[in-house]
């Protein structure tokens, strides 16, 4: 019987006492081999900890819209209070890879304690993991060896900067990795990116805004069965623009139709295009177009 509350995990010490192994060589840091994983009735899990993925051996993958056969290595990231969520049936029988934990405290005073925060990837969905090549994998793997290697020598005032250096560097490959998929995997995201189009020209195209209000990036995502920051990193790599302008640019081409092609009031337009105040939708369209409504109205009479 799996627990319907998730299991909520504190430090490095409760994973390893969880995964019936030896206590950590490190309190605020550390690595676990994935193969070694015990059978528990633990299905779902919560982290105070920053929690970083490699697994090879799962059979099948939903990834975006798109069932995937794979022997590659996977990559996924995970914040503090994240819920991580087992397999349906269990962890398949040849899984293997790794998972490193760290606690927000072991960055604390480094630039990297910030830094960390900017990587958007933390904010992904597990369906929408990093695929990687073989190359890619014995890159990402030696960087963890380094750290392993690190934490298991005599910990002294140089350890955590060459640690916290090595996390960084893993942090920008994978970075680096993920910009390398939007790119390879062209046909899915294009096919994504079509839906985006067509889900901006329904909702504009009828009185969905006047009804529910302007249009965010969450709700965008949730149609197309994304993560809001996988949506926004996918489209500001195929086209240059973030959701969130995306639907600026929609937004703006609608407003610039009915100011020109209508007799709508400005109060009338900004209501139909979901603002609840009229100042809001003008303030908008002069911060896009340096013309107040009013102003790109006249210019064309």
């Amino acid at each position: 019987m799996t627990n319907s509350k998730p299991y909520h995990i504190k430090s490095v010490t409760e994973v390893h006492r969880l995964m019936e192994l030896p206590k950590p060589h490190h309190p605020l840091v550390g690595i676990i081999d994935l193969s070694e994983k015990p059978e528990s009735d633990i299905n779902s899990v919560t982290f105070d900890l920053y929690v970083i993925s490699m697994k090879r051996g799962c059979n099948k993958l939903l990834y975006g819209q798109q069932i995937y056969d794979f022997d590659e290595g996977l990559m996924a990231f995970f914040s503090p209070g994240q819920i991580l969520r087992g397999e349906e049936n269990g962890p398949p029988p040849n899984l293997k890879g790794w998972m490193l934990f760290i606690h927000p405290d072991f960055l604390w005073n480094t630039p990297l304690a910030k830094k960390i925060k900017q990587y958007e990837f933390f904010g992904y969905s597990a369906n929408e993991a990093l695929f990687l090549s073989d190359k890619e994998e014995n890159t990402i793997n030696s960087i963890i060896k380094n750290i392993q290697d690190e934490y298991h020598s005599n910990i002294d005032k140089f350890s955590q900067d060459i640690i916290v250096s090595h996390i960084e560097t893993l942090l920008n490959y994978a970075e680096r990795f993920y910009q390398r998929q939007f790119i390879t995997r062209k046909i899915t995201n294009h096919r994504i990116l079509n839906r985006v189009e067509d889900l901006l020209a329904d909702y504009f195209g009828n009185e969905k805004p006047a009804e529910i209000g302007m249009l965010s990036v969450d709700h965008m995502a949730e149609n197309l069965n994304m993560s809001p920051k996988y949506l926004s990193s996918l489209l500001k790599q195929l086209t240059g623009l973030t959701a969130q302008q995306h639907i600026q640019a929609k937004l703006l081409e609608k407003a610039k139709e009915k100011l020109s092609g209508s007799e709508l009031s400005i109060s009338e337009i900004a209501f139909n295009l979901g603002f609840e105040h009229s100042q809001s939708f003008s303030k908008f369209f002069k911060t896009k177009t340096q013309l107040s409504p009013i102003e790109f109205r006249k210019s064309f009479n």
